[in-house]
């Protein structure tokens, strides 16, 4: 059976209630004291604690607790959300996981997934997917903020760029050795390299407290339950090699959180707290609960998130996400915007399914707009959509909605200032 996954699609959810006929409905215990106000994300989480999500088709929603029914409005914009889930290939995949979040508020604006399966639950709150090379936005914040590396730095591997032998690990230097500056090696995801700073730069002390910082193994503060990713160092110095460039299969991390990380390039340094509730009204219109913008904790320095942000953009131009975004530069929408992002892949254990990623951002030159993105793209037998190129369909559609909004107030305004005068 398939099933696509977006977010909040049952547009009555029965909270108390063992099914959705009103009898049971009528027949469930209400809550201890009335629903006068819902705080903090905490309540929303134990308000829809359980429940899952699936196919949404409005921005509002309704929410029967007990013998209330309550509106819920989310953040989530309508158009690109289900404009994102019109262009999935569910034939080729697996699994995909999209979000699209505003970079300095936190909120949501799509967060659409599938699932082959229809059992494992919605694929952008799945904290199992590896990593990958999207844990190098970790390294490269933690080299830049522990040993003031900069984007110029230049770094020396030896062998091929996206294999991790232990002989590419040490610091000789030789005729064959290769030389790179370290938004190159960031940009074109080059193992060797980021495998020597895992090993013979930060070791395991320094690679559990950046992965602590950027809030792995701790849960996000967000409106919906979400499991925690995962990073576990051990006492194998090749084993912190294998983390530094993320060629493993064991540091795990889910669509949502990725966005959370990439939110943190343009927020100096902090990552924003995600969020898709943004009000709470009763059967009255009574605000019950009014979403804010709030913050997780400081993830790197402002230095480092400029550095990572010279870095991401580079991988755009003349990196890894390099195909996906072709000819970004001369067109009409992309071409106003200031793109970064960094991708990812690896094969599970029995190579059937190949795990792709992009995160990443898009900031308007010339305006405020900004929004990050995360993709995961589980490819089976046949790589169909890449991630970097859903990464591209969500940021051109976005935008170019945006630029048509602005356009279409242009002679308004025009007319505004400079008033027709009647003769």
């Amino acid at each position: 059976m398939l099933t696509v996954c977006g977010v909040f699609g049952f547009h009555t959810l029965i909270l108390n209630g063992a099914s959705t006929s009103p009898t049971n409905a009528a027949q469930a215990s209400l809550p201890p004291t009335p629903l006068a106000k819902i705080s903090s994300k905490k309540d929303i989480r134990e308000l829809l604690n359980g429940k899952s999500f699936d196919n949404l088709t409005d921005k509002n929603i309704k929410l029967t607790v007990g013998r209330q029914t309550l509106q819920v409005e989310t953040s989530l914009d309508v158009d690109l959300q289900n404009y994102l889930l019109s262009k999935m290939d569910r034939k080729n995949s697996r699994d995909i996981g999209i979000v699209v979040m505003e970079a300095n508020t936190g909120r949501i604006l799509a967060m659409a997934g599938f699932d082959r399966t229809g059992n494992t639950g919605n694929p952008c709150l799945r904290s199992t997917f590896p990593a990958a090379s999207i844990f190098k936005i970790v390294t490269a914040a933690s080299a830049v903020d522990h040993y003031n590396y900069t984007a110029d730095s230049t770094m020396h591997f030896n062998g091929y760029k996206h294999t991790l032998y232990k002989r590419q690990l040490t610091d000789k230097i030789s005729k064959h050795t290769n030389s790179v500056s370290f938004k190159d090696a960031f940009a074109q995801s080059i193992n060797p390299v980021f495998g020597k700073l895992g090993e013979g730069r930060l070791g395991k002390s320094l690679l559990e407290k950046s992965a602590d910082t950027f809030k792995f193994n701790e849960s996000l503060d967000f409106d919906l339950s979400l499991p925690p990713s995962h990073c576990q160092v051990n006492d194998d110095p090749y084993g912190w090699a294998e983390i530094a460039s993320g060629f493993n299969r064991d540091t795990t991390i889910s669509p949502l959180h990725g966005a959370v990380m990439a939110s943190a390039v343009l927020n100096n340094g902090r990552m924003v707290a995600p969020s898709i509730v943004d009000r709470i009204f009763d059967e009255k219109g009574t605000v019950l609960y009014h979403g804010q913008q709030s913050w997780e904790q400081q993830a790197m320095s402002a230095k480092a998130s400029m550095v990572l942000d010279q870095m991401m953009q580079t991988t755009i131009k003349s990196g890894t996400a390099r195909k996906s975004f072709q000819g970004y530069q001369k067109d009409k929408t992309l071409s106003q915007l200031q793109i970064g992002g960094k991708t990812g892949s690896m094969d599970n254990d029995t190579h059937e399914i190949r795990y792709d990623w992009f995160v990443g951002f898009a900031s308007e030159t010339n305006g405020q707009a900004k929004v990050v993105v995360s993709i995961m793209v589980a490819h089976e037998k046949f790589i169909g959509i890449r991630a970097g190129e859903y990464a591209r369909m969500a940021i051109t559609h976005y935008f170019s909605k945006l630029q048509e909004k602005a356009a279409a107030q242009l002679p308004l305004q025009a007319n505004e200032k400079n008033p027709v005068q009647e003769i």
